[in-house]
Parts: structure tokens; C-alpha cells; sequence
């Protein structure tokens, strides 16, 4: 990606810090979950299952319900950072958690390495609970919800955990909104020294 360009619509983003997080990051600055493959992309993407795992009953209904799960837990996070609870958006996010999220074990690979594989092949209540789960452990953990950050991005709703050193990390992406940033700082110097 070009640095100053915006990513691809195709292009799936996993550097929030959390899974639930890049689920929220999936419809800025567009809709990024559109399709049924680039779900299935972004489950993979996000580790809820491991490369090449089937996942025979997705379609259009996955598609609807990571959508809405995205759009609770957006709103419950967001509350959070304000500080104004959000009741309903939690209780959703409560029930949808519920269900036991996909079992992981290792097996052997051909070079004699572990590799992680799924008991089964997971249903979308699986995964939808591996994603909720992630916003109830975000949401419950004092020191990670410490954490939470908005992007400082012109018109930019990303929300991360600000993991670096000194917790001074301002923007969702350096190369996305830090260099906007960049840029408009130097369009600015250079208007001033113009006039």
C-alpha cells in the first residue's frame, strides 16, 4: 500500500490490538465485510480459525450477524471510552457470548511441527461467541480497557489498544491517518512560509 492512500476495500485490517476491535474496523472507510468470502477472510485473518479450515454453513445469515455483532460492540466500546453505559448493546453481547466458541487442538503436521486444528467444523454461534468474548475480556479487564484509544485521524472512528511504549501511539495506522496527519502539518508550514 502506498503510504497516504487509503486500504483497499478488499483490504482487512488486524492491527487494533484485539479481535473485536478489527471486527469494528471493518466498515471504515468502507465496507470491508461484503461478501461472503472476505468474511470468510476475516475469520481466518482474525485467528478465530486456522488457514484452510471449512466453514460449510457461511453465507448471507454470517454475514448479517457479524454485522450486527460489529455494530454492538462498536457501541459498547465507544460507551465505554465516553463513559455512558450502554445496557442493550450488552445484554446482546452477553447472550451472544454464551454459546462455547470453537475447540482448538494440535495435531502433528508433516514436518513434525504442531499445528493448531477445530474440533468440527465451528457453526457461526461458535465464532460469533470467540468475538464476543473478546469484548467482554477487553471490556472486564481494567488494564486492557486502560488502554482504549480513538484515533486523533480526521473523521476516523478506529478504535485501538495503545500497546506502545509510553502509551502515546495516536493514530489507528501511521501509514493511514499519521501520515494525512504528516502531510497536512507539512501543507500547513509550507502555506505559512509562503505568505
Amino acid at each position: 500500500m502506498a503510504l497516504g492512500t487509503d486500504p483497499a476495500p478488499y483490504e482487512l485490517r488486524f492491527d487494533s490490538g484485539r479481535g473485536c476491535l478489527d471486527l469494528v474496523a471493518t466498515n471504515h472507510p468502507v465496507e470491508r465485510l461484503d461478501s461472503v468470502p472476505r468474511l470468510r477472510a476475516w475469520i481466518v485473518g482474525a485467528g478465530l480459525v486456522p488457514a484452510g479450515a471449512k466453514l460449510p454453513g457461511a453465507g448471507p445469515q454470517w454475514l448479517g450477524a457479524f454485522r450486527e455483532l460489529r455494530g454492538l460492540v462498536a457501541q459498547l466500546v465507544r460507551g465505554e471510552i465516553e463513559g455512558r453505559p450502554v445496557g442493550p448493546a450488552l445484554d446482546r453481547i452477553n447472550a451472544l457470548a454464551a454459546p462455547a466458541p470453537p475447540a482448538p487442538y494440535a495435531v502433528r503436521a508433516p514436518d513434525g511441527t504442531l499445528v493448531r486444528v477445530l474440533r468440527g467444523e465451528p457453526g457461526c454461534p461458535a465464532l460469533l461467541a470467540a468475538v464476543a468474548r473478546d469484548a467482554v475480556d477487553l471490556l472486564t479487564d481494567p488494564a486492557a480497557r486502560a488502554l482504549l484509544r480513538q484515533c486523533e485521524g480526521d473523521n476516523c472512528p478506529i478504535v485501538y489498544l495503545d500497546t506502545s511504549r509510553g502509551r502515546r501511539r495516536r493514530w489507528c495506522s501511521s501509514e493511514v491517518c499519521g501520515n494525512r496527519e504528516r502531510v497536512a502539518r507539512h501543507r500547513r508550514r509550507a502555506a505559512l512560509a509562503r505568505t
